[in-house]
C-alpha cells in the first residue's frame, strides 16, 4: 500500500512540476533558465525564434510565430530574458 500512494504522490508532484515550471532559451546569450510559469500549461520549453534579429512576427512561419507568441507571454512580459 505505501509503494502504491509513493508512486501516485510522484506521479502527481511530476505532473504539477510539468504545469507550473517551465525552461526558456534566452534570446541573446546561449542560457537555460528554469522559471515558474504564471499559469499552468503543458508546454515545458520556451524559445524565441525572433532572438536579436530584426525579424517581425509578420515574417515567421505559423510554428514560428506560436512560439514566439508564447514566449512573450510567459518569458519577456514577466521581466525575464531581458
Amino acid at each position: 500500500m505505501k509503494k502504491i500512494l509513493f508512486i501516485i504522490i510522484v506521479i502527481v508532484l511530476g505532473v504539477l512540476i510539468r504545469l507550473w515550471f517551465g525552461i526558456y532559451h534566452h534570446d541573446e546569450y546561449a542560457e537555460t533558465h528554469l522559471f515558474f510559469k504564471y499559469r499552468p500549461t503543458w508546454k515545458w520549453t520556451f524559445y524565441s525564434p525572433i532572438g536579436m534579429s530584426s525579424l517581425e512576427l509578420e515574417d515567421l512561419n505559423e510554428e514560428e510565430r506560436m512560439e514566439q507568441i508564447l514566449f512573450e507571454e510567459f518569458v519577456s512580459s514577466k521581466g525575464m530574458s531581458k
